[in-house]
């Protein structure tokens, strides 16, 4: 058994999706992307085929060390998401193999539901109330949302007041039963985040997002989990265990990694354990496609220490195309008191529409994440 073929296919809304075919014809899938940076990847994954086309698929870990380690410079956005896609498929392949989802080669499931939450307001948030209230009534028990605009490094008061306005209304449309998170993008510096979150602390978010940008996760965030009561979340843009070595330095306490961009379901999955010895939550980060949230829901049932699943389904960001639109079958994800039920299918657990992402793919996508500038024309934190 040897792999035969490795394919990739660009779909709207801003998604790649990898295909791999064995020489006895049975097929996995994977979804290697940087958002806003799709085509990269999708060229990281042609200089990566060379080492898997005749490999075994069944020898993942090996694969992976290979993958990660050969080409002496690793690591990083790109590369580690084209070998998360290529890593994705071929736990697909195995599951399929052996007839088992691959949540039953993580040693079992652990809980019979993944509880998700949904988007609301937008990439500068409003109409906060209308979009909780959209969430609620889709089945939904908790959403996330951007906590502003953009920011200077010490905004006014009015900015400050618009940050905890929202998130009261939030909280006002939810009730005490329900959850919000608040993602500070990396919008805040160190010191409007160290003083907005105290602002925050009545309210109750379920945690508060990157707070600051990653390249300050061991000199500034620190301080910044140390200021407030609110449990501090980070992850997304960090890559390997190593990467999320400083984050749980700094005392966050849900880790975030993207299954899609942090190597895959071997690597979050060690990433979770990881999180767990010192007693953090996981909550994986997926503003993306099916074949990703399919990945991280194993990961999620498989984990003791999971927290709550992102998932895009009506995100601000996929317009015409959704989730749900690959999917042979779509019930997979149908919600159940909040969560989506275990997966029972083999591999991802999830029927991918071969046809409908070949067609697709011949539309594709150029999306790039927009730049937004300050009123005296600097750059400003997106």
């Amino acid at each position: 058994m040897r792999i035969a073929r490795v394919e990739t296919f660009l779909v709207p809304p801003r998604w790649l999706f990898l295909r791999i075919e064995t020489d006895d014809g049975l097929v996995g899938w994977g979804e290697p992307v940087v958002e806003g940076r799709a085509a990269t990847v999708a060229a990281a994954v042609r200089e990566l085929e060379p080492q898997l086309v005749g490999a075994d698929p069944r020898r993942i870990e090996d694969l992976w060390q290979q993958l990660t380690r050969s080409g002496f410079y690793r690591g990083g956005p790109v590369f580690s998401s084209a070998i998360a896609g290529i890593d994705q498929a071929l736990w697909d392949l195995a599951g399929k193999r052996l007839g088992v989802p691959v949540h039953e080669l993580l040693g079992g499931a652990v809980r019979d539901r993944v509880r998700v939450y949904g988007w609301v307001a937008g990439d500068d948030p409003a109409n906060v109330r209308d979009g909780v209230a959209a969430r609620l009534a889709q089945g939904l028990t908790a959403v996330k949302m951007n906590a502003s605009g953009p920011l200077t490094a010490i905004d006014s008061p009015a900015a400050v007041r618009g940050v905890v306005e929202r998130a009261a209304a939030a909280r006002e449309a939810l009730g005490d039963d329900a959850d919000f998170a608040l993602d500070f993008h990396g919008r805040f510096s160190p010191a409007m985040a160290r003083r907005t979150l105290p602002l925050l602390e009545p309210l109750l978010p379920l945690f508060v997002e990157e707070p600051v940008v990653p390249e300050l996760a061991a000199s500034a965030l620190p301080a910044v989990t140390a200021a407030t009561s609110i449990p501090i979340a980070a992850g997304e843009r960090a890559y390997s265990r190593w990467d999320f070595a400083a984050l749980f330095a700094a005392g966050i306490a849900v880790a975030q990694p993207d299954v899609s961009h942090a190597g895959g379901i071997s690597e979050t999955r060690r990433i979770a354990a990881q999180a767990e010895t010192v007693g953090a939550s996981l909550a994986p980060h997926c503003p993306l496609g099916p074949i990703a949230l399919a990945a991280c829901v194993q990961v999620d049932l498989a984990s003791t220490n999971f927290l709550i699943q992102e998932q895009s389904r009506g995100i601000h960001y996929n317009s015409q195309w959704d989730v749900l639109d690959y999917l042979a079958d779509t019930s997979v994800f149908d919600l159940v008191d909040g969560g989506i039920p275990r997966l029972e299918g083999p591999g991802l657990g999830i029927e991918v529409d071969e046809q409908a992402v070949r067609a697709a793919a011949e539309r594709g996508h150029d999306w790039h994440a927009p730049i937004w500038r300050h009123v005296d024309g600097s750059l400003a934190e997106w």
